[in-house]
């Protein structure tokens, strides 16, 4: 968009302190703030200092007065990236006297897939400006391990070709301590096995070092620890990545790839970072957040569902032992993911067509 449209600001908002850090390092200070609560007042103030013309909401942070609010201010709203499934839909819809409004007042939304595009058309949002453009987060996804942030990570951690990485991240409560328990046990019988943990949330990562500790393991933390002196990664040491935007370079680090969030009620975390890699990617039974990715990759046979500990156990030693079965999973993922490419050019189209002031004017008047 910047060098699109050199003439515009543009500015990032955020909800989390996780999210405002990782934004900064992205974007630079000067471009991010946090989003103001959803009161009439405090959005109607950060819109007077803003004066926007357009205002982009990411997937689905459809907050009811900043919506109304910028529409008042007559300025666009586009939702980019837009997901609603069928679950959120009806909730919408049983509230409809309070939500239909601000669906119908959206200017622009671009969807992940048919069934968010339907679900916004029935939650009140008039057809004709709903389009599917695809998931951001195929475009996203990387390409190759070769890159620089990749390679680096493998000298830090001293890996030798001979290892097999097994990379567990985006995890939360309970899902370090399963994957711990059995990674000791595996890698009595694998020696080549070496296990990465990637917490999702920052103020977890000394309670996951000392659940490293507890099962006799070495926390080597990607914060405070240097690289192995001796060049040597052993399997008693599990790398922790205790830092906030990295984990996507150490999914391709990895060879065997299982994604948290998926194995309590949080609905999963994105799986196209490992499946980019072509990684033989593994999550766990609750996966909505990400419902049509995590199909598309099951439909071409290209990443594995398990149901409990015991089976992404029994996954994990089929990988170990068959290792040209791993290599197919691998293939098939980075194969869903180049067919999906494309999202971001569709977007851009869209906001492009929104910005542009003959186009601007034209649809107003209309």
């Amino acid at each position: 968009l910047s060098e699109r449209f050199p003439g515009h600001s543009i500015v990032i908002s955020t909800s989390t302190d996780s999210g405002y850090d990782l934004a900064v390092h992205r974007f630079g200070r000067e471009r991010v703030f946090f989003c103001p609560l959803d009161f009439s007042w405090a959005v109607r103030r950060t819109l007077r200092h803003l004066r926007p013309e357009l205002l982009l909401l990411a997937e689905l942070e459809l907050w009811p007065n900043l919506v109304r609010q910028a529409r008042k201010a007559d300025v666009d709203v586009v939702v980019i990236n837009a997901r609603l499934s069928d679950r959120s839909a009806r909730g919408y819809r049983r509230f409809a006297f309070l939500t239909e409004p601000i669906f119908r007042s959206l200017t622009r939304v671009e969807c992940q897939d048919d069934a968010t595009a339907a679900n916004f058309a029935a939650c009140g949002t008039p057809p004709g400006r709903i389009a599917v453009s695809g998931s951001l987060k195929f475009d996203h996804a990387p390409e190759t391990r070769d890159g620089v942030e990749v390679q680096s990570r493998r000298r830090w951690a001293g890996i030798d070709p001979w290892h097999v990485v097994w990379v567990v991240g985006s995890t939360g409560e309970g899902e370090e301590a399963m994957a711990l328990e059995f990674y000791d046990r595996l890698r009595s019988r694998h020696h080549e096995l070496r296990l990465v943990l990637g917490p999702r949330h920052p103020e977890r990562f000394d309670l996951v070092a000392r659940e490293i500790q507890t099962h006799g393991l070495v926390d080597h933390r990607r914060s405070r620890d240097p690289s192995l002196d001796d060049g040597t990664w052993e399997s008693d040491r599990v790398i922790l990545v205790d830092t906030i935007g990295e984990l996507r370079h150490w999914w391709g680090v990895g060879t065997l790839a299982t994604v948290g969030g998926s194995f309590g009620d949080r609905g999963g975390q994105n799986m196209l970072e490992p499946a980019g890699y072509g990684s033989a990617v593994s999550f766990g039974p609750e996966t909505r957040n990400f419902a049509e990715i995590s199909q598309r990759l099951l439909d071409a046979v290209a990443a594995v569902r398990v149901q409990d500990a015991t089976e992404l156990q029994a996954f994990i030693e089929r990988c170990l032992t068959d290792v040209p079965a791993a290599d197919a999973l691998g293939r098939a993922a980075r194969q869903v993911v180049a067919t999906h490419r494309g999202a971001t050019d569709r977007t851009m189209l869209a906001i492009e067509q929104l910005l542009d002031p003959k186009a601007t004017a034209a649809r107003k008047v209309a």
